[in-house]
């Protein structure tokens, strides 16, 4: 028998990169990207100066950023005849599949698709952001039967975006938190999408191959499909005391509670939970209703009572997205949007420093 010393399952704790675009410092509470931290970045920076930072290594000044939102506007639409793609989804379909459908698509309208320099997987990036909102919004409303919506190129790409889904032009205080939370959502070192990503880009596959194996990672529920998971559960009660009781009952079941428990944090609550749980404040003083904001404290105080658990990101960025009127099929093609930034440096920086992975395994098959 044939065995391999230092199996780890999971991978859990293993280095398998080295990178220069982000890091969790755990024992520091904070996310690096490229030496700043994001926490401190959420609270005075936009989603486009993070992108800025991960696609070119600085935050950029108010003229870049402008140059930057003007160049990707010119991206908000799609080829016209991709347009039928969507009206051949399924209608019931998971709008993750419609996107890995067209986004995949994509990679046939690229006239210069072996090309895997810098300067152009840059361009590949900014593209496939410019047209991602759309790419999200229209594989939700086409498996749901519903016509395309179309951006307005008036708005800015947040205010755009909300817009698409919604149908109305939203308020600063909602395109601020919208804002806010693509950019907790843009980067987070190596989960398992951004590893799927690197797996894919080192066998020099296109940036759409690599995307798309990232969003068939991020779709599974034990990644990013927890936003929806927590937003069911609040449905399932309307009062603080019905939540408890629900918490409660499901522990008693041995049922996982999604929203709370990180692989990397572990003993402390997810900061990036922190800024989203006052977002959430914001909205419910807005609405004059903290009802919401009160079931998800009661389920975090018995969550870390009973079984020594935080919340992790997912947990108050779900009913933020609900006051915000966004239909729960969204919240994980939303995850995976905002994170197409972080996932696209990762993807550049494979490429240009590349060594395919080929890992090992343990043997625990028959003697031979």
């Amino acid at each position: 028998m044939r065995t391999s010393e230092g199996f780890v399952p999971g991978l859990d704790g293993v280095i398998a990169a080295r990178t220069e675009i982000s890091f969790l410092d755990v024992d520091r509470e904070k996310i690096v990207i490229r030496g700043e931290d994001l926490i401190a970045l959420a609270k005075d920076k936009t989603y486009f100066d993070v992108v800025h930072l991960l696609l070119e290594g600085y935050i950029p000044s108010q003229e870049e950023k402008s140059s930057l939102e003007d160049n990707i506007k010119g991206y908000y639409s799609l080829p016209e005849d991709t347009l039928p793609v969507f009206n051949l989804l399924p209608k019931g379909m998971h709008p993750m599949d419609g996107m890995r459908t067209v986004i995949s698509l994509l990679a046939g309208y690229d006239t210069d698709l072996e090309n895997r320099s810098n300067k152009e997987n840059k361009q590949r990036a900014y593209e496939l952001l410019g047209q991602l909102p759309f790419i999200t919004v229209n594989s939700y409303f086409a498996t749901e039967g519903k016509a395309i919506a179309s951006s307005d190129e008036s708005l800015g790409y947040s205010a755009n975006f909300l817009y698409m889904i919604t149908g109305k032009k939203p308020s600063n205080l909602e395109v601020e938190i919208f804002d806010q939370l693509l950019l907790l959502y843009s980067e987070h070192e190596m989960p398992n999408s951004t590893f799927a990503s690197r797996v894919i880009a080192s066998t020099n596959a296109d940036m759409y191959g690599a995307l798309t194996g990232a969003i068939s990672s991020l779709k599974g529920h034990l990644h990013g499909g927890a936003n929806e998971a927590v937003m069911y559960m609040l449905q399932e009660v309307d009062s603080v005391d019905g939540f408890e009781a629900l918490i409660r009952h499901k522990l008693q079941n041995k049922e996982k509670i999604m929203g709370f428990g990180h692989r990397v944090y572990m003993k402390k609550m997810d900061p990036r939970a922190t800024i989203t749980k006052e977002a959430l404040r914001k909205l419910c003083e807005r609405d004059n209703d903290d009802t919401l904001l009160k079931m998800c404290e009661a389920g975090e105080e018995i969550m870390r009572e009973e079984k020594g658990l935080y919340p992790n990101l997912d947990y108050y960025a779900a009913p933020v997205y609900w006051k915000l009127g966004i239909p729960i099929p969204l919240y994980t093609p939303i995850f995976f949007s905002a994170r197409t930034a972080g996932l696209a440096a990762h993807i550049i920086e494979q490429h240009d420093n590349n060594r395919i992975f080929r890992p090992r395994v343990e043997y625990t098959g028959k003697s031979y």
